[in-house]
């Protein structure tokens, strides 16, 4: 059967750009190997969050005499681990009732293009199925990325996915890498009562946040009892006995680290290898296809998006890119009205979930100061804000950044509790190229978190009234 739309891969990316497909009236299928709902909702995003959710929890009953409560409780980590997986199942079933809604095909196996409008369809029985369609979107995604130091036996070197169904909990566990991912395990595990250490190659953890939140997180995690090495190289790994052994370079010196697991979070790897690509001639660079603004390949007719492409390795940049991607394939077939408006990469939101939360978009302070900025800056601390007061969390801080000349806000830096849900009022308003005059003349409520958003500004500006 001929498709208009064949999109291989079903994650954020895959699943968005078929029901977009669909709804411009193109005949739309998808190839997936696996789940539907791709590593976000089955493996990363949607499972993490849960495991995050049951830390949290456990850090409530631990500190419940401070909201004047009484209560004691163990946690069950089977139980736990069963949850998150109760509701990764829970999401990917949402995606199947998304596929049947839209009229969208769902074709199980690995798709492979094979040519030029052909998509090859290796099935789980063995046999194979060649689909053909107009347009392809390879949308395959990434996986944990490993180094040849770190390599991973899913048993003690371990990645994400791992990570989050351990049949036991372990007594201590070494975190390779502190990103996104390093981090909210490392909330996680030593919440539920693990002894935590990070490693971390670079000079401080979140490497590519704003310095003042990574040294916030650094003084919160420590108080929570996780070590941390920065400027630390682990070099090899000895799993010969119960647990494993890290040799670690450090700035003074090496040292052996000992640990029952080793997590490896040192970033992801896109999914490029066996799909078709050198033998139809569609350029790839540094591990990654190269497409132009509209997520066409070197090919045309074959088009990619998500991970597998340069850019933010996030859930909601492979949406965008999806939607962008359909559209214009929507307009050149005049199914669409106009040519969709090129994403820009300069304006993504980063979040990440660990407690005390991490929200950014923008420039960072030094990176506004290498682009040539004269910069205003205010920073309002949750310990003055009113809501975190009641809510028992006043670590963190709001961080703004402003052009001094025009006003312009380049961009918002948060560490604390709730700041993942407050990000979008800076995405929006740098959108709508909005200045510090309008936030300024824009009522936030009171008592809100977010209303520490307009109080940085104030601070930036020589305006603050609660601080």
């Amino acid at each position: 059967m001929a498709y208009d739309v064949l999109v291989i891969g079903s994650g954020p990316g895959g699943y968005v750009a078929a029901i977009r497909a669909s709804q411009l009236g193109f005949k739309t299928a998808i190839v997936e190997k696996e789940s539907l709902g791709g590593v976000c909702l089955n493996w990363g995003c949607i499972p993490t969050k849960a495991l995050l959710k049951s830390a949290q929890v456990m850090e409530y009953i631990k500190h419940a005499s401070n909201y004047g409560i009484e209560a004691t409780g163990t946690h069950n980590f089977e139980a736990v681990v069963k949850r998150s997986r109760g509701v990764a199942d829970k999401m990917s079933k949402g995606v199947q009732f998304l596929m049947k809604k839209n009229k969208i095909d769902v074709i199980m196996g690995f798709g492979k293009v094979k040519a030029k409008g052909q998509v090859e369809v290796s099935k789980a029985d063995g046999t194979k199925e060649v689909v053909e369609a107009r347009n392809i979107i390879i949308a395959t995604g990434g996986r944990s990325r490993e180094l040849p130091n770190l390599k991973q036996d899913g048993k003690k070197v371990i990645g994400y996915r791992e990570a989050m169904v351990l049949p036991q909990q372990p007594k201590s566990m070494i975190i390779v890498g502190s990103g996104a991912i390093g981090v909210e395990f490392a909330y996680f595990y030593n919440s539920m009562g693990t002894k935590v250490t990070i490693v971390e190659f670079m000079p401080r953890i979140v490497p590519v946040e704003d310095e003042d939140v990574s040294k916030e997180l650094e003084k919160s995690y420590k108080k929570q009892g996780i070590d941390i090495m920065t400027n630390a190289n682990v070099e090899s790994l000895d799993t010969s006995g119960n647990g494993v052994k890290a040799k670690v370079k450090t700035a003074t010196g090496e040292i052996t680290l000992e640990a029952d697991i080793v997590l490896s979070a040192v970033g992801v790897a896109a999914n490029i290898e066996g799909i078709g690509l050198e033998e139809n001639g569609i350029k790839t660079d540094k591990g990654r296809i190269v497409v132009d603004k509209f997520y066409q390949t070197s090919v045309p007719g074959i088009f990619a998006i998500g991970d597998c492409v340069p850019g933010q390795a996030l859930a909601h940049v492979a949406s965008k890119e999806g939607i962008i991607c359909v559209e214009h394939i929507g307009y050149t077939e005049k199914k669409y009205h106009h040519q969709p408006e090129a994403l820009d990469y300069g304006n993504v939101p980063g979040c990440t979930y660990c407690t005390p939360e991490i929200a950014s978009v923008g420039f960072t302070e030094k990176a506004a100061k290498e682009a040539g900025y004269e910069i205003k800056v205010g920073k309002f601390p949750l310990s003055a804000s009113g809501k975190a007061s009641a809510a028992g969390a006043t670590e963190g801080f709001v961080k703004v950044i402003f052009d001094a000349k025009y006003g312009e806000w380049l961009g918002t830096h948060m560490i604390g509790y709730n700041v993942t849900e407050m990000i979008a009022e800076t995405v929006v308003a740098r959108k709508l190229e909005t200045t510090y005059h309008e936030v300024l003349n824009s009522i936030h409520p009171h008592p809100t978190v977010s209303e520490s958003i307009k109080d940085a500004i104030e601070v930036a500006y020589g305006e603050a009234i609660h601080l």
